[in-house]
């Protein structure tokens, strides 16, 4: 319980700083919303009917303190305001369009790299020296290491412009309606994610290829597994059901804190290929000054990085019986 209340005290105190960094960055870009959306009319605007638009969005005059305790108060009610680059939707509504669409390329991606990094791992442990781990190992960490503009840039160019194998933008077909109960539907989300889904997975596989191939090396030695040997068992059971299995606790725990960390980290690669996403509303945002906007994605992602993160948290103490019994 005492661990439990030592990581909620460091996740809420980790809370106020996102939120507090949330309400002075976009603050500190030059420009303003309001002024941003009547930048290119045809007509003059007042400055009378620029206040009413201020008031219509929710922005406070008056010290900063005002403004701060107008944007906490937001953020307890859950009324996020109304969007200036996206009028009138609500904030709430267009994170709402667009959280589906990040979720399932952060969680696809991770699950994948889950996937291919673990099996490489093992196999890369179980067959250590060979030319498989020679090059599987320092690969794909070297691959993790290149910056993710950087290889979606690459994928982008080689298998959406040079060869044309996949589109290179959007998340379904253009004009498409989503449409639940229909196959095409579902084949149209999948065709165009394969690109952001590359680039994603990519730059995670590594991470979960090495803490695999460590766990099981550091496994093969314990007297389980040289009993097992003996025995004369099945070289692939004493792999998957002895080794690999004992290996992959700890790497469950990194599953959890790798999805919290992916939301954040494939943003970029939304960005580029125009995902449907978070990131890709962010870059909008950003171009319009859209405050509102800008800080509902930011309390967003903190929420989700700090769920995950908490989530791992629990997978820790249930895999390990020692902080059950307070550190002991």
């Amino acid at each position: 319980m005492g661990f439990f209340l030592n990581r909620l005290v460091f996740y809420f105190g980790a809370l106020l700083i996102a939120i507090t960094l949330n309400f002075i960055l976009p603050r500190a870009m030059p420009g303003d919303p309001v002024t941003m959306m009547f930048a290119n009319a045809t007509v003059q605007v007042t400055p009378e009917r620029l206040a009413a638009m201020k008031e219509l969005f929710g922005f406070v005059d008056g010290p900063i303190y005002v403004q701060f305790f107008a944007y906490l108060k937001s953020i307890l009610t859950w009324e996020l305001g109304i969007s200036t680059a996206f009028y009138p939707l609500t904030v709430n509504a267009l994170i709402g369009s667009a959280l589906g669409w990040t979720l399932f390329l952060a969680g696809s991606s991770v699950i994948l790299a889950f996937c291919i990094g673990s099996i490489c791992g093992i196999y890369a442990a179980w067959n250590r020296g060979s030319k498989f781990d020679s090059f599987a190992s320092p690969g794909f960490m070297a691959l993790q290491a290149i910056p993710p503009v950087v290889i979606a840039m690459l994928v982008l160019f080689t298998f959406g412009i040079s060869l044309k194998w996949f589109p290179t933008s959007y998340g379904m077909p253009e004009g498409a309606i989503l449409d639940w109960g229909s196959l095409d539907t579902y084949t149209g989300i999948l065709y165009h994610a394969v690109l952001p889904l590359l680039c994603a997975t990519a730059a995670q596989i590594g991470g979960f290829l090495i803490s695999m191939r460590n766990n099981m090396i550091n496994l093969l030695n314990e007297d389980y597994i040289t009993m097992a040997k003996g025995k004369g068992l099945n070289e692939r059971r004493v792999v998957f059901n002895y080794a690999a299995r004992n290996a992959l606790l700890p790497t469950v725990t990194a599953l959890s804190m790798a999805l919290g960390m992916a939301i954040g980290g494939q943003l970029v690669v939304e960005m580029i290929f125009s995902y449907p996403g978070l990131g890709n509303m962010m870059l909008n945002a950003v171009n319009a000054r859209d405050y509102q906007v800008l800080q509902g994605l930011l309390i967003i992602l903190t929420l989700v990085m700090l769920f995950f993160n908490f989530l791992a948290d629990i997978f820790i103490v249930l895999l390990d019986p020692r902080l059950r019994k307070g550190g002991k």
